[in-house]
């Protein structure tokens, strides 16, 4: 029945498993979103709530964030989205009442699974200091609450304030501007985690930080690239953006260490062919590279350009570029031994993708985790925009730069101010607006924030959404580290680990979700998120919200505001509050691209951000011009009787969300600690299919880290690596493991040993 969560926590540690699958979608995908959504809404509830998902007059899915076509079809979502907004408009509530019959100390010993398919969140709550239980609290005494905490601190530098990426820009906008008044530029994000290895690469050789095409680019494409990344789970509605393209002749090629359902063939659901029929075949070329092994791809690829007659657009390097010679000489000085070991290709397969790549005057490349996830990320992405300089691939149509963001409005976050490091020219914007002198001094990322609460500089955590102890790396660290902390505060939809892993003092503070109405003093009111691609539109809930006790996330920022800074802040908060609008006009003021913001965006589907690259073939860099880069060759490399490790999330599973217990793509079902091995290094290592092994991770600090009982199952994995699910194997990433300059926590290249462990 709708609305009944699951009793108890299922047994995970014998899955079964099965052949993978060789097609996306179709009809079992179809099955399996409405048996979830009816299983959590109901079935009239279920009709009403999908046809609103991604429409212009509706809601933006609280999923992943790949933008809407201007022309959307009546069923505009995924399964994976529909999951997403099945578990926000559940009927399942946890209650006061359920707080009361589960001590914090028994809700630690919860999966996550079990915790988020309790339901949604519906009063404020409060664990005291020695406490066992969390209480029900006032709106006021929780704000007074965290003032009195924030308050006491030595240095406003003492406060951490996290953001995950679900949160709207309005919002957003809101809460970087308290912390700066505060005195903080510590906003840590969810984009340390994943894509800042890209914003760092391409604001070096761009000038911007964010990718340079729109849909109709993929359309247009003659080849698109999609690099360490797997649309078929983490954004599904790409699959359909994909056979578009491939039914106007473009062309794809898939480099990844496995290979994946949704890039090998898309059984549309939306269209007869791929209810029917035998769907769409979409990649051309499969590169089934080893882990970290693309700088040295794109390098080698670039190499094959320089050398091939006429293949270089010798008019756009001259015109707009710099450093093309000190790139041609590393470029040409490649090695092809080298490459074949780091790539774990054969020759043909390079040369084959360089025959590709010569015949389009047009390329895409697309990339997610896979790339930005590593020690040498950085570099690796500037290669990834060498090849495309090389071939005058930015600033035309059909072709550029494809970072897809993996979670809804994560990039307008940061283009509202969510970043620990703004620029001079978004501070003297937001002092010129507010009249106020934000803080100068950089503040910290999400891993520097966890050193510092572990090693005592900070003392107050307050997460605007997420499941900061889930997400975040070395999870017995990361999890000390948060129990160091004076008071942690999480604003919250539903029950996730980081509320179970407490600082002495505790809130949950519930707020609306994305399919709620949201009405304020001033009426009813509308957010707007941006998109991977840089489109920003209006998402307005319509049902009624889970509890009378929630408080819109802008409502929270600005009762937090006016309760921790007084009248001390000339901010109209209040008016923030009763109308967004009046939030809007002041980041039309202070964010360039967002000029007559409200006008802008009450046209149904929106408005593009402009893009200097893409839109004039302008670089605002340094140079002023678009720069090459000739970054050594970096390749992560295991020892003997060693693997490399990557994590990855199943099917059932949405970031660190858990909706269920199978992967049904790669044949796993009813479990999440399995390893992908492949069945050689398997072998190798005395490993027979069924066994079980723990992993342990290797690394330069000589600590052992080590997630115990997975299933090991013989899988087609690149040959020296392996893959399991997180957040059961964060607990395997070092700290201090992460990407240069971005310090991004490097989860896709960890030296792993398998020891044989008792299936008990």
């Amino acid at each position: 029945m709708a609305g009944k969560p699951p009793t108890g926590d299922p047994v995970q540690d014998a899955p079964d498993v099965a052949a993978p699958q060789h097609a996306a979608a179709g009809l079992p995908a179809i099955a399996h979103t409405l048996r979830i959504a009816q299983k959590q809404m109901g079935v009239r509830r279920t009709a009403l709530t999908l046809l609103k998902v991604n429409q212009k007059d509706g809601f933006d899915c609280p999923g992943c964030a790949w933008p809407e076509p201007d022309k959307r079809h009546a069923a505009e979502f995924c399964e994976n989205g529909a999951k997403a907004v099945a578990e926000e408009a559940t009927l399942r509530r946890v209650t006061p009442d359920f707080f009361a019959a589960h001590p914090v100390a028994d809700l630690a010993t919860r999966s996550g699974y079990w915790l988020g398919q309790q339901g949604r969140l519906t009063h404020p709550m409060y664990l005291a200091e020695g406490a066992e239980t969390y209480e029900p609290v006032t709106w006021e005494r929780a704000f007074d609450l965290i003032a009195e905490e924030l308050h006491a601190l030595t240095s406003p530098d003492e406060a951490l304030f996290y953001t995950s990426g679900r949160t709207s820009n309005e919002a957003a906008f809101l809460y970087q501007l308290f912390a700066r008044e505060f005195g903080t530029n510590n906003l840590p994000d969810c984009s340390n985690m994943c894509h800042e290895s890209s914003g760092s690469a391409l604001t070096d050789t761009i000038g911007v930080g964010k990718g340079s095409v729109l849909l109709e680019d993929l359309y247009q494409a003659d080849l698109i690239i999609v690099a360490g990344q797997n649309p078929g789970t983490n954004h599904p509605r790409m699959l359909s953006a994909l056979e578009k393209a491939k039914a106007g002749g473009t062309k794809i090629i898939t480099v990844n260490p496995l290979p994946e359902a949704g890039m090998e063939r898309f059984k549309n659901p939306q269209n007869a062919r791929g209810l029917a029929g035998g769907g769409t075949p979409l990649t051309d070329l499969f590169l089934q590279i080893r882990l970290g092994g693309d700088q040295a791809l794109f390098r080698t690829l670039g190499r094959l350009v320089l050398e091939t007659e006429g293949a270089v657009d010798t008019d756009f390097v001259r015109e707009h570029t710099h450093g093309f010679e000190e790139y041609e000489r590393t470029a040409r000085a490649a090695d092809w031994d080298e490459t074949l070991r780091a790539t774990g290709l054969r020759r043909e397969e390079i040369e084959e993708a360089l025959r590709m790549v010569l015949a389009s005057r047009r390329t895409v490349v697309c990339w997610a985790m896979g790339l930005t996830q590593h020690k040498h990320a950085v570099p690796t992405i500037k290669e990834v925009v060498n090849l495309l300089l090389l071939r005058g691939d930015i600033g035309r149509p059909g072709a550029g730069v494809c970072p897809v963001r993996g979670h809804s409005n994560v990039q307008g976050d940061r283009t509202m101010g969510i970043f620990e490091r703004p620029s001079a020219a978004f501070l003297d914007a937001l002092e010129k607006e507010f009249d106020f002198a934000p803080p100068r001094e950089h503040g910290l990322d999400v891993v520097r924030a966890i050193r510092a609460l572990r090693d005592g500089d900070a003392k107050v955590f307050f997460a605007m959404g997420g499941n900061f102890v889930a997400a975040s790396p070395d999870t017995d660290v990361t999890e000390a580290a948060m129990r160091r902390a004076r008071l942690t505060v999480h604003v919250s939809t539903k029950l996730n680990r980081s509320h179970v892993i407490t600082g002495a003092r505790a809130l949950i503070l519930p707020t609306l979700g994305r399919t709620e109405r949201d009405r304020q003093s001033g009426g009813d009111q509308f957010v707007t998120v941006e998109d991977s691609m840089g489109m920003v539109h209006a998402s307005r809930g319509r049902l009624e919200p889970a509890s009378p006790q929630l408080l819109s996330e802008p409502a929270i920022v600005c009762r937090l505001a006016r309760r921790v800074l007084g009248t001390a802040s000339t901010t109209p908060w209040e008016e923030f509050e009763k109308d967004y609008g009046t939030i809007r006009d002041r980041v039309s003021r202070v964010v360039p691209g967002f000029e007559d913001f409200n006008a802008r965006v009450a046209r149904p589907g929106g408005f593009t951000l402009p893009h200097a690259p893409r839109d004039e073939r302008r670089f605002p860099t340094a140079t002023g011009k678009a720069n090459f880069t000739a970054a050594p060759v970096e390749y992560p490399k295991a020892p003997e009787g060693r693997l490399l490790l990557q994590t990855l999330r199943s099917h059932d599973q949405y970031n660190t969300t858990i909706y269920g217990l199978d992967d049904r793509y790669r044949g796993i079902k009813n479990g999440r600690r399995v390893v992908l091995v492949h069945p050689d290094d398997a072998h190798a290592l005395g490993l027979a299919d069924g066994t079980y092994a723990d992993l342990v991770s290797e690394w330069t600090d000589g600590t052992e880290r080590r997630a115990p009982g997975f299933r090991v199952v013989h899988y087609p994995t690149a040959p020296g690596c392996a893959a399991a699910y997180y957040p059961e194997t964060n607990v395997l990433v070092p700290l201090d493991h992460t990407a240069d300059t971005s310090n991004t926590p490097a989860s896709k290249s960890l030296v792993v040993r398998l020891e044989q462990a008792d299936p008990a």
